[in-house]
């Protein structure tokens, strides 16, 4: 391989801010993998977020790309999975599996989709020096005749289009939009562009936390809601807290500790049975490998108000974010009822799925 740009390339990043930013463009925040691709004639590498290649995870989409990008170019972008009209991260997640015979199988089940977004070499050209507002344009001719699995993102300068975006097209799966300045250039690893994200407020029970990788303080917090069936769901972690107020919950929490695990709601956790219907704290996770995520199982007692963009099926999509404690709030009452639904929205409404 031989190209202007050679990987691996960090992807240039955004940083969160409240507003849509009037800089002249925004499009979809896409929920996938980000990949920047390299296509020097038959040779295709799929270049991920940490720079590591996953090329061998997709191979019906490498074959694609090679059909349908220009002979020799670099193009930034985000994997997609779609199911049901709606993006899925958890099946795209699942497309990285150590067994060639697993990623074949997926790669026929669950076929992945590439959203274009950013060109940064094309021919002998290095693009990256040049202004966003060139960039797209050339991307948009480069790619004009794609077709589905492969797409350029939706784009416009319009801020009441981008605020409808924001607001309709989380129904499908995406989580917010993203503003970039039209006369910046490709600045790898910085965050020069502007991501708008969805935030909201969950009460939930704190039943469990993992010490921090330092050792000696709490790492993070383990959240649950009920559910219908009323038993207690791990829908995901708090871990935004100061150093020295990490060191200070463990006196806080000593008291909570649970010695007999059959008695904890998690109890399961170890058992490798129980993970196939539901996800537990203490599953293993090809994403961790290496790490601990054993948990000290505390009284399904406190009741902490945490931020979050959105969820992934029953758990929240990211990290939440601590907000306050409840002590006004009984830890029963804290359900999936409260969460906002968006409204449905079909992912064919975007992109022209199957043209």
């Amino acid at each position: 391989m031989d190209l202007p740009v050679m990987p691996p390339v960090a992807p240039m990043l955004a940083k969160s801010v409240k507003e849509i930013p009037d800089v002249g463009h925004v499009e979809p925040k896409w929920d996938g993998f980000r990949t920047i691709v390299f296509r020097d004639g038959e040779e295709v590498e799929l270049g991920s977020r940490n720079e590591k290649p996953m090329t061998r995870y997709f191979p019906e989409l490498v074959a694609e790309l090679r059909e349908q990008l220009p002979e020799r170019c670099v193009v930034d972008g985000e994997i997609i999975v779609a199911i049901d009209g709606r993006l899925d991260f958890d099946a795209l997640q699942q497309r990285i599996h150590p067994a060639d015979s697993r990623v074949r199988t997926l790669a026929e089940r669950t076929p992945a989709s590439f959203v274009a977004f950013d060109l940064l070499a094309l021919g002998d050209e290095d693009l990256t020096g040049r202004p966003f507002a060139d960039r797209r344009a050339a991307l948009v001719a480069a790619l004009e005749g794609a077709v589905d699995p492969v797409f350029v993102t939706p784009a416009t300068a319009d801020l009441e289009l981008a605020g409808d975006w924001f607001t309709r097209f989380e129904g499908a799966g995406l989580d917010g939009v993203v503003a970039k300045p039209l006369d910046g250039t490709y600045q790898p690893d910085k965050r020069t562009m502007f991501k708008i994200k969805h935030e909201r407020t969950a009460d939930c029970v704190v039943a469990g936390f993992r010490w921090h990788k330092s050792g000696g303080v709490i790492g993070s917090l383990l959240l649950g809601l009920y559910g219908d069936d009323g038993r207690l769901h791990h829908v995901g972690v708090v871990a935004s807290f100061p150093m020295a107020r990490r060191a200070s919950l463990v006196a806080e929490l000593e008291p909570l500790v649970e010695d007999d695990l059959s008695r904890h709601p998690w109890g399961e956790w170890a058992d490798q049975q129980a993970h196939a219907s539901t996800r537990m704290p203490g599953a293993v996770s090809r994403w961790s490998a290496g790490k601990n995520l054993s948990f000290v199982p505390l009284r399904p007692e406190l009741v902490v108000e945490v931020a979050y963009d959105h969820m992934e099926g029953d758990r929240f999509r990211h990290t939440a974010q601590f907000r306050r404690w409840r002590p006004d709030r009984e830890p029963a009452s804290c359900t999936y009822e409260q969460l906002e639904s968006p409204d449905g929205l079909d992912l064919g409404e975007i992109l022209p799925l199957g043209g």
